[in-house]
């Protein structure tokens, strides 16, 4: 209420000195030499001019009032100053309050400089009693501005926030301020852009929630995909290499030891690893000799093999069981159905800025013979797939003079901790 009051009284005094003035011109220029009082006439105008001034603003506070809930000096202004901080990076929050003033109604010239990260825009002060532009509840509306303007400019702060210096104001100079009140209009336009930010903001927030959600979802299904492919890949000798042990039993105990020696240290390599512990090329290494030793027990002088993998590579992180099925494809469709058997070779080198890993072999090569169903090197290729993207790849070519040879390239990234002498 004292604001209130303040206001009035203001308003009151600004137009009533001015009218005071104006009437004291007017009688030493125009009733004096003529010797008559116009006191009862100019006190009449002033009842009347009294009146108007007080519907005005008296409409101006109660409309004040339905807008903000609150009557005080900031609310009652013709002139509103806001400070939004924006959570974006300044170029999004200018966007953001670009988009916000242009679908302002009665937005009628927006102005907006994105390198200086300025709005300027002017909108027709639309009369909140039902007509349009000035009130004819207000007469003296119509001396005033027809229009508001409205300033933004957006401040750097950080990285990844904005601040918006917002100010909403009639179009008129500042002294129209002491004779003429907006009826609200600053105050609606000022909160107006205050919920359209919010509500973009709120907007963005959920969308960056649903993309979250969306890539959780997409990734729980990748590692499901990535589970069934290593499934499918799991060696199926296990059966045969525990009958192989039970027959050495009898025969060669030594060898049946170290064929299960063997055993228990490729199955140790073999246990479900979860996401965060990855494999490295040492590790597949160790899984794939173990296998290769159970086998050259199995195959004799039939199974030879070479190593060349350096130990500074040794430490890169390496899907897990995709040189198994390297080496295995290698046994099962190269060597073991050709007479005489012959050599595997696991080699990696270091390829710019990449670890090339190549499985080769001697064997019968690419024959209708020799080949098998493909799901093994299709499962590489689409596991390479959802952990790499495009910066992994699979190659399999023919090996000279016969066999074939085939390469994975991922990433040199080297596991955290791991070193080799």
């Amino acid at each position: 209420m004292i604001a209130s009051f303040i206001h009035l009284i203001r308003l009151l005094a600004a137009w009533l000195l001015s009218y005071l003035f104006l009437c004291i011109l007017i009688n030493e220029t125009i009733f004096e030499p003529l010797d008559r009082d116009p006191g009862g006439y100019f006190a009449i105008v002033a009842l009347l001019l009294g009146t108007w001034i007080a519907s005005g603003v008296f409409s101006h506070i109660r409309r004040v009032r339905l807008i903000a809930g609150a009557l005080n000096s900031t609310t009652l202004s013709n002139r509103q100053r806001r400070q939004i901080e924006i959570p974006f990076e300044a170029g999004e929050a200018f966007d953001l309050i670009d988009a916000a003033i242009r679908e302002l109604p009665g937005a009628e010239i927006v102005d907006s400089a994105r390198d200086s990260l300025q709005v300027r825009a002017k909108v027709t002060r639309i009369d909140p009693y039902g007509g349009r532009n000035q009130s004819s509840y207000f007469p003296l509306d119509h001396f005033g501005a027809r229009r508001n303007q409205i300033l933004a400019t957006v401040t750097p702060n950080g990285d990844d926030a904005g601040s918006v210096t917002l100010i909403c104001e009639p179009e008129g100079a500042a002294w129209t301020d002491l004779f003429l009140v907006d009826h609200g209009t600053n105050l609606e336009n000022a909160e107006a852009i205050a919920r359209a930010i919010t509500r973009r903001v709120a907007e963005r927030r959920r969308g960056e929630a649903a993309r979250v959600r969306q890539t959780a979802t997409e990734k729980e299904l990748t590692v499901a995909k990535l589970n069934l492919l290593h499934a499918q890949v799991e060696p199926h000798f296990l059966y045969n290499t525990l009958a192989s042990a039970q027959v050495l039993t009898r025969s060669d105990p030594a060898r049946a030891d170290e064929m299960l020696g063997n055993l228990i240290q490729y199955l140790r390599h073999s246990l479900p690893r979860t996401e965060d512990a990855p494999s490295t090329i040492g590790e597949e290494l160790e899984r794939a000799q173990a296998y290769l030793d159970i086998l050259k027990i199995r195959m004799g002088p039939r199974l030879q093999l070479q190593v060349d993998i350096p130990d500074a590579l040794r430490g890169v992180l390496f899907p897990t069981m995709m040189l198994q099925t390297l080496v295995e494809n290698a046994i099962k469709h190269g060597l073991e159905p050709k007479p005489g058997g012959g050599t595997v070779w696991i080699l990696a080198r270091q390829v710019d800025t990449a670890v090339a890993v190549t499985v080769a072999d001697d064997g019968r090569g690419f024959t209708a013979e020799g080949g098998g169903t493909g799901v093994g090197l299709r499962n590489v290729r689409e596991r390479l797939r959802l952990a790499y993207g495009s910066v992994a790849s699979f190659s399999i070519v023919a090996n000279f003079p016969s066999g074939v040879a085939a390469t994975i390239t991922v990433p040199n990234t080297v596991q955290a901790g791991v070193h080799h002498a």
